[in-house]
């Protein structure tokens, strides 16, 4: 695996665990909102500037994506 995808690797597993212990959520729930929001694709694209911003900026992100994703299934 190259290091690029390892990083990837590791911060969609940090963004999961500190969306979990946020929301008081299980690392299943985390999952499966993620993946029916897109946010892990999101993440991914995104992984350049994101990574870059602090934790609290980075949940706040997430809900902010997931909101408008929302809005979209309206």
């Amino acid at each position: 695996m190259d290091m690029k995808k390892q990083d990837i690797g590791y911060f969609l597993s940090f963004c999961i665990e500190q969306y979990k212990n946020a929301k008081g959520m299980d690392g299943a729930e985390v999952i499966d909102t993620f993946a029916k929001y897109d946010v892990f694709d999101y993440l991914n694209t995104h992984f350049e500037i994101l990574h870059t911003q602090s934790r609290q900026w980075i949940l706040e992100d997430i809900d902010e994506y997931i909101n408008l994703r929302k809005g979209d299934d309206e």
